[in-house]
């Protein structure tokens, strides 16, 4: 039986009585000259975002769709060895040459033996020919490990747009996790194939040092169009981590109305609402009707935080808003008519809470009313932003949680 290596990245493991147990995110395998590599087992993602190891011997079954294992998983972190290679994350979009041919890596097979071993067999390429797509219609060959050299090569430019496709059905912070444990040079070549929306929602999701890594190595012109995909109060975060003429270099770089609610945020220190608060919750007039509202919270880039309420004010209705009148939960927009107006089913029962509150009163806040997102209005009454309990957590735990939630069973 034969396995296509990137086809098997992202495919549920199922543990001996049928209960997924993660997803694959990786082949660890040895190279050894030209001799096909044996394969040494998987890299399973668990949850939280912990990877670990399954060996290749425990493997019952592998096909399209499913991965079913015997015994038990250890559930020690997985950390590579300097002899292993991982097949997606380093040998993908490769430069190799195939009967004095230069090729590009896009997939690799993985068969077993006789004598139940598994091996890397086959490779399958495509002309790297500059300027023209890898994925040429019929250009891809499928051809026998030995045919290909220059697998030990260390390369400056790899590219990653293979690599890509194996990860594309991962959600941001999947992937983010997937790019932290990547070797540097291969996460700043994924990064940079990344689009400015993708990436932007992958930095949010990365500890600080990574962060600050990614951004430094594209161009300013680049890390300017990809501050301005992230959600302000991120941006705002990560640009206080950073030198502040760089950060001021990076802004002066951005649309001036993408910069300017960044620019608002990062006059409140960090550990308030202020600091923590996104600028753009969902806000709406008060004779908008009930439908107007349900298709602004519909929208996809929404988190179910920001999503969970309306906010009403008079106009205009970008932050700092008109004169703040009270919001609308989604439940009692669900059990309104379409047409009735905003106006007339406000809660108008809880105070709103100010930027200069701190982390710990906001906290108290949203536990004592069972909330998960918060306005804060400023002193002449207008709604500046919102805090929702997801920019608390952030702020709660400690800075490295991200690198932390791996080390921790």
């Amino acid at each position: 039986m034969r396995i296509f290596i990137a086809r098997l990245a992202g495919t549920p493991v199922f543990d001996p009585a049928g209960d997924q147990i993660g997803r694959v995110r990786d082949v660890v395998v040895a190279i050894a000259g030209s001799a096909p590599p044996h394969v040494h087992g998987l890299v399973v993602e668990v949850q939280p975002r912990r990877r670990v190891f399954l060996p290749i011997t425990r493997i019952r079954s592998a096909q399209t769709g499913s991965v079913v294992f015997s015994g038990r998983l250890n559930m020690r972190r997985f950390e590579q060895r300097a002899t292993e290679t991982l097949a997606v994350a380093e040998l993908l979009d490769l430069g190799v040459e195939v009967g004095g041919e230069r090729m590009t890596v896009l997939d690799l097979a993985m068969e077993q033996t006789r004598r139940a071993e598994w091996l890397v067999t086959k490779v399958a390429v495509v002309p790297s020919t500059p300027g023209i797509g890898l994925r040429r219609r019929g250009a891809t060959r499928v051809v026998d490990w030995a045919e290909v050299h220059g697998f030990g090569a260390v390369q400056k430019d790899q590219g990653a747009a293979n690599l890509l496709v194996a990860f594309e059905s991962m959600r941001a912070a999947d992937l983010a996790g997937a790019l932290h444990d990547l070797p540097d040079k291969r996460r700043v070549e994924v990064a940079a194939a990344l689009d400015d929306v993708r990436l932007a929602d992958v930095l949010e999701e990365l500890p600080e040092r990574d962060q600050i890594s990614i951004l430094s190595r594209l161009s300013p012109e680049r890390a300017a169009d990809v501050l301005e995909e992230m959600n302000p109060d991120d941006a705002a975060d990560l640009l206080q981590d950073l030198p502040a003429e760089q950060a001021e270099a990076l802004m002066a770089l951005m649309e001036p109305e993408e910069a300017a609610p960044i620019r608002r945020l990062l006059i409140y220190p960090e550990n308030t609402a202020g600091g923590m608060m996104t600028s753009e919750p969902v806000v709406l007039p008060p004779n908008a009707t009930v439908a107007e509202a349900l298709a602004n919270i519909r929208q996809r880039e929404l988190t179910p935080a920001v999503a969970a309420q309306v906010y009403v004010a008079r106009p205009p209705i970008e932050t700092p808003t008109g004169r703040f009148l009270g919001l609308a939960h989604f439940q009692r927009l669900l059990r309104e008519p379409p047409s009735t107006l905003l106006g007339s089913i406000l809660d108008t029962s809880l105070d709103p809470i100010r930027p200069e509150f701190t982390l710990n009163q906001v906290t108290f806040y949203l536990a004592n009313y069972n909330l998960v997102a918060v306005p804060v209005v400023n002193e002449a009454g207008r709604l500046v932003g919102a805090v929702t309990v997801d920019d608390v957590l952030d702020h709660l735990l400690p800075e490295d949680w991200r690198e932390q939630e791996d080390r921790h069973g």
